[in-house]
């Protein structure tokens, strides 16, 4: 999907206020602390340029799942304290993000001031994309901005229903970023163009690893996914996780894969244990071989050498997904060797677009994060498109006024 909308660039914003949504949702720690601000991070060209043009700002988002109410260890407050440290200037924190004191903190801003709405989910009405409450969101604001790319899959009040109260709604310089990298890799790629797939289930990404075979020169597929694939090729995958039930489907995508000439890969060895525990004693079998009282947890060394190989050929690079446990070590080698494969192809001239989720923090574990070309904020979102689906936030744009 091509962004054909406006972004800040487009607008007058002196003297204005802007609403912005954007996605805080990141991971604290027991003290309340935030532990991966890149969300955050990635935001801040855009609220910088809103600073710089004279207009206040407004910024609401969501965090954890709280449905419908207030849960205190869900609260933006953290994310306020971690965007005014990054900004070095102060973040004004609503107790709510609709109502009369949140009305009232918004109107009181001067240009150049932030306030931080709290949270959007402790409200029903948001995922219910009520819309008398995206009429009280859009009040807040005379220009909306959409640069949350991480909830651009849902039709939300904040990213759908607003744009029906707004008189201008444009996108925000990380929503642009993300969908045009998107449109490089699905309308534009230079080939090889190669896909390496991971995580644990195929029947979360049937509708990416067929629209990806379509697209791609070659396509890997690691992780727990890969045991169905071996299962649906007659081979037994001892006690590793499995879904019997996609293992037709499975079959399906390999007969597809060989009626349009792709390469469609699997492991050729995996690294086996007992039991899913760190340290545990390992083995490395190739996929023929997996013993029945054992479970494969990691891509072996043959296969991280194939896929080292594979993306040193290719001119382009889509990764989702880890290729093991990796958040178990000794069963995060594959990932980690994924990400580095990833990072030589990039410094080759490749162009390597990362998928979000648990592939950006393997990037992230890895110290990899800025040695690819793109590493998405959305791993959901990041899917759909990839998958062909259409984005309601960024659909949202598109039809607004």
């Amino acid at each position: 999907m091509q962004l054909k909308r406006k972004t800040i660039r487009d607008v007058e914003l002196k003297d204005r206020r802007v609403i912005a949504r954007v996605d805080y949702n990141v991971p604290l720690d027991a003290d309340g602390h935030v532990t991966d601000d890149l969300r955050i991070r990635e935001t801040l060209p855009t609220i910088i340029y809103i600073m710089e043009h004279g207009a206040s700002l407004v910024l609401m988002a969501h965090l954890g799942r709280p449905k419908g109410k207030p849960v205190p260890s869900m609260s933006l407050k953290p994310v306020a304290k971690r965007l005014a440290d990054l900004l070095g200037r102060p973040v004004a924190m609503a107790p709510d993000c609709v109502g009369p004191e949140a009305e009232r903190m918004a109107k009181a801003l001067k240009p150049g001031e932030i306030l931080l709405l709290e949270n959007l989910r402790y409200h029903k009405e948001e995922e219910a994309n009520d819309p008398e409450f995206a009429r009280q969101l859009g009040a807040l604001g005379d220009v909306y901005v959409n640069d949350a790319f991480g909830t651009a899959h849902r039709a939300h009040a904040s990213t759908e229903g607003i744009t029906h109260h707004m008189k201008t709604s444009v996108a925000g310089f990380l929503m642009e970023k993300e969908l045009t990298a998107f449109h490089t890799l699905l309308s534009t790629p230079r080939h090889p163009l190669l896909a390496i797939l991971g995580g644990a289930k195929v029947s979360d990404k049937i509708g990416v690893l067929q629209n990806l075979l379509r697209l791609a020169d070659t396509v890997f597929v690691g992780g727990a996914m890969a045991n169905t694939f071996i299962m649906a090729k007659g081979l037994p995958v001892g006690a590793s996780l499995v879904e019997p039930d996609a293992v037709e489907t499975a079959k399906a995508v390999l007969a597809e894969a060989t009626r349009l000439g792709k390469e469609l890969l699997l492991p050729v060895d995996v690294v086996v244990a007992r039991e899913l525990a760190s340290g545990a004693d390992t083995t490395v079998v190739p996929v023929e071989g997996i013993p029945a009282d054992l479970k494969a947890l990691d891509i072996g060394p043959e296969s991280r050498s194939l896929v080292r190989a594979i993306c040193a050929k290719a001119h382009t690079i889509f990764w989702n997904g880890p290729m093991g446990v990796f958040e178990v070590p000794p069963f995060d080698q594959g990932t980690m060797e994924t990400a580095r494969a990833l990072a030589a192809a990039t410094s080759a001239g490749a162009v390597t677009v990362v998928g979000g989720g648990d592939s950006g923090a393997a990037l992230e574990k890895a110290g990899l994060a800025k040695a690819v070309s793109h590493l998405s904020t959305g791993g959901g979102a990041s899917l759909e498109l990839v998958e062909g689906r259409v984005l309601p936030g960024v659909a949202a744009l598109e039809a607004a006024p």
